[in-house]
């Protein structure tokens, strides 16, 4: 089956969708279609991997999907506001106040401490952490004793980590992480995986995470599978195996 015959969502737990959503690079004999009218939608409180071959335009998805690069036709919804209505003003706070990221490379300041890595999205928004909800990020991700230590007094899975808390700290309506185990040796990126899983199930988030890899989408809720710009299917429950079986169908 695929997801149009079999994925049924309401409007009330809706986090994100994309509606016939389309985005073309290049124009003429250059011209590449990375999405060719998809239509998605992403559950609230719930973890949901993209995955495809490579060139798939799972990563295009994602980027367009967190206001991070924009469609060239179709809609983006966050929530219940349609991207594409918003100027570079509001879409910049949009990403600054609703959306949490967490990429392969962390992207911490190393002359920042790990506690002024995390508050740092509120700092610059000029608001105050919720030290309650704080706190308990920090009990999730295991960094109550590394708080005062540099990026560089970190393990690579002790930075994740870091990243991870510092998209949750603002509590934001959604999470997109791209290939946040890339970096990270299998135990590490388990780890990892384990803590995103908690903040679903615990803290009540929402993630949509890209990856290629079986085992970090037996971790999510669901999975959606891209081929040439389209969603060619998806998986509820899935495991490492049925994952690889389907990648395997899809020629990745």
């Amino acid at each position: 089956m695929t997801a149009f015959e079999t994925e049924t969502i309401t409007v009330s737990t809706t986090a994100a969708a994309a509606v016939d959503a389309v985005k073309i690079y290049g124009d003429g004999d250059t011209e590449v279609t990375a999405l060719s009218h998809v239509d998605v939608t992403f559950e609230a409180e719930r973890m949901t991997a993209i995955m495809g071959p490579s060139g798939s335009g799972k990563s295009t998805l994602m980027q367009c999907l967190a206001g991070l690069d924009q469609l060239s036709s179709g809609q983006v919804i966050i929530g219940d506001t349609d991207l594409s209505t918003l100027n570079e003003r509001q879409l910049t706070q949009l990403r600054r106040d609703r959306v949490g990221f967490v990429f392969q490379s962390f992207n911490l300041i190393p002359t920042l401490n790990a506690i002024e890595n995390i508050t740092l999205p509120l700092d610059l928004a000029g608001k105050k952490p919720d030290e309650h909800w704080l706190q308990h990020v920090v009990a999730t991700v295991g960094l109550a004793d590394r708080l005062s230590h540099r990026p560089s007094e970190l393990s690579g899975g002790q930075q994740q980590r870091v990243a991870v808390a510092r998209a949750l700290a603002g509590r934001p309506e959604i999470i997109f992480a791209d290939e946040p185990t890339g970096n990270l040796d299998s135990r590490t990126g388990a780890e990892i995986l384990d803590f995103m899983r908690r903040a679903v199930g615990d803290l009540g988030q929402t993630v949509v995470m890209v990856t290629h890899d079986p085992i970090a989408a037996a971790h999510a809720d669901r999975v959606v599978f891209l081929v040439d710009g389209r969603i060619v299917d998806h998986m509820l429950d899935p495991t490492a195996d049925s994952v690889l079986d389907r990648m395997r169908g899809l020629g990745d």
